[in-house]
């Protein structure tokens, strides 16, 4: 079969090619499934670049996929799953420390296993894991109820989109948009290409003069969480899941005085920690959202199809011209 592949030699840069090996067998607990999609994701690229110090080489990456189970050792609890089509993402072993998705067959831990919604195509379906994930890990984190209030920073990108929804998916009182292009229509208009008021300011104005509740920060900007943690209310809790990637320094001046006096939390989130236990709840509680119509992806017109004979040139090496792309297996 073809696959991806990250060799690293002591001392030496990352090298990613494409490579053929035989086809794995299913294996006690691991089922084969034949990839039909797997998103190249921007932490794929890191991972191509050696930036997650956790990654053992040679290794396939990929974290986000759907597919079809077609072998699973038969004593297995999950036999019945052959034929089901699947899809699903990383725990923190899979793309790092197992062999990812970015192959035209792949070993997946039986407990990470999940049902594609039937909402959702093939192609779809590969569009779900990590945005949606990391969006649902920033919301559960930050402890969002009913009655609590959403403000996302950075609603246009794939994380941020998938907040605004999630957040509504889970029942939340208001969810507010922010972003800096005012051509977004956005609810509140972070600095950026024209000035713009405070950020709090705009929230206060929207939320009848109070702060958010929770935000959900996907930006990774020191400047930008500065001014949004301003505009939490009480007991607001802040959930980022980015940091600067332009050099500048990642340490974040927090005004301790007014922090405790407003009670507020700091929750980073990362979902290359998960446990494979956590990825198959997520991916089924995903799928009854999008069976139910409560979320939605995009448009397969939206997504950018490569081979893996040309993922590493046009898709590795640069990102995509589209919001996703996805290798097409076979």
């Amino acid at each position: 079969m073809k696959a991806i592949q990250i060799n690293k030699l002591a001392n030496a840069a990352p090298k990613l090619s494409l490579i053929t090996k035989p086809q794995p067998r299913a294996q006690p607990g691991f089922a084969l499934v034949k990839v039909s999609f797997s998103a190249i994701l921007p932490s794929d690229r890191l991972n191509a670049k050696g930036l997650f110090p956790y990654t053992s080489f040679p290794r396939t990456p990929g974290r986000d996929y759907s597919g079809v189970v077609v072998e699973v050792e038969p004593s297995s609890t999950y036999s019945g799953w052959v034929g089901e089509e699947v899809y699903g993402t990383s725990d923190s072993e899979l793309g790092f420390t197992l062999d990812g998705p970015h192959a035209e067959y792949c070993l997946i831990p039986e407990e990470m296993l999940a049902k594609k919604p039937t909402r959702l195509s093939r192609i779809q379906a590969a569009t779900v894991g990590v945005p949606f994930t990391t969006a649902r890990r920033c919301l559960q984190r930050g402890r969002v109820g009913k009655e609590d209030t959403v403000l996302v920073l950075g609603f246009t990108g794939t994380v941020g989109s998938a907040a605004a929804q999630v957040a509504k998916a889970m029942g939340c009182k208001r969810v507010f948009r922010a972003s800096r292009n005012p051509e977004d229509e956005p609810d509140v208009l972070l600095p950026g290409k024209i000035a713009a008021a405070s950020i709090q300011k705009q929230v206060y104005k929207l939320n009848d003069g109070k702060g958010v509740d929770v935000v959900v920060d996907t930006v990774g900007q020191i400047s930008l969480m500065k001014a949004a943690v301003e505009a939490l209310a009480v007991r607001g809790r802040y959930a980022w899941i980015a940091a600067p990637r332009d050099g500048s320094s990642p340490e974040f001046p927090l005004d301790i005085f007014q922090a405790y006096r407003k009670e507020i939390e700091l929750i980073g989130c990362n979902t290359a920690i998960k446990s494979k236990a956590d990825v198959a709840e997520e991916m089924e509680t995903l799928a009854e959202w999008f069976n139910t119509g409560l979320l939605k992806t995009s448009d397969e017109e939206d997504v950018e199809l490569v081979s893996l004979d040309e993922a590493i040139q046009t898709s590795y090496e640069r990102r995509g011209l589209k919001k996703h792309t996805l290798i097409r297996m076979g």
